[in-house]
């Protein structure tokens, strides 16, 4: 068992029991008590748990049982807002470029930003995002294999993460459930938490897209920190304040006007 699946059944473990002994792991997995607080170690490093005395505990949170809606609900969520920041990031792009799109309500808006650029090579693990990417002749889609989530029409697990090991893309499109100053961008989901670290290794600039809400809440478990980031791009909706923050950690912002939303109604 390859250390991602061992760490993400740990974590299954931790939802479901709330706390878990390094000895009931060691004899689980059959490794050594060093390696279970390796994982211990950067799972509190995360935020997901707190460590104790022969074990850990999870770390309960507002707003860390958001559940993942359906990609069609969220894709219909501040709608508009989405449109402007995927159609900015869009506009990063240059003719015969790698990209990585992530799953995302976001990220789509992104691929469907791409049209008439051509020559692009687009890696994704999102069915609707390939799709997206079919309108423009002269771009090669390649979807990553691995386990399908219906929710988001997405794919996940070791085998789409091994995948992204091949690649060295100009530019990584993420989103993400929300942003915390303590944890960085963060996941609703373990499994996809897992893949957007996966993507964020493959990629010469990571560019990360939020709408508004997601400055106001913390996702389950964080898969990249400020300093790993290259841009962020959200809207004039967002927090100044939460804003200011991220800047000073040295993240380049950019926000997009809603004033333009009226041109999409």
């Amino acid at each position: 068992m390859i250390a991602v699946e061992r760490r993400n059944m740990i974590k299954e473990l931790l939802l479901k029991n709330r706390s878990v002994k390094v000895s009931e792991l060691v004899k689980q997995f059959n490794v050594s008590e060093e390696t279970i607080r390796r994982d211990l170690h950067q799972f509190e490093q995360e935020g997901f748990v707190q460590k104790n005395y022969g074990g850990a505990i999870l770390v309960d949170e507002l707003h860390r049982n958001d559940s993942i809606l359906p990609i069609q609900q969220r894709k219909s969520q501040f709608y508009q807002e989405k449109q402007l920041i995927g159609k900015r990031a869009a506009q990063l792009v240059e003719p015969e470029q790698t990209l990585i799109l992530d799953a995302g309500s976001t990220t789509w808006h992104v691929a469907s930003g791409l049209e008439g650029i051509n020559n692009l090579m687009v890696i994704t693990n999102a069915m609707n995002i390939a799709e997206a990417c079919t309108r423009n002749d002269s771009t090669s889609i390649y979807l990553l294999g691995g386990k399908l989530r219906r929710n988001s029409l997405s794919t996940v697990g070791p085998q789409a993460e091994i995948e992204l090991k091949k690649y060295n893309a100009d530019y990584v499109f993420l989103g993400t459930s929300g942003i915390s100053l303590r944890q960085g961008f963060t996941s609703s989901d373990l499994y996809e938490a897992e893949m957007k670290k996966a993507m964020v290794s493959a990629g010469q600039k990571i560019v990360v897209l939020a709408d508004h809400s997601k400055l106001q809440k913390a996702g389950l478990t964080s898969f990249c920190h400020f300093d790993q980031v290259d841009l962020f791009i959200t809207s004039d909706m967002a927090d100044e304040k939460i804003l200011y923050e991220i800047e000073k950690i040295g993240v380049e912002i950019i926000v997009v006007s809603t004033s333009e939303i009226k041109e999409f109604s």
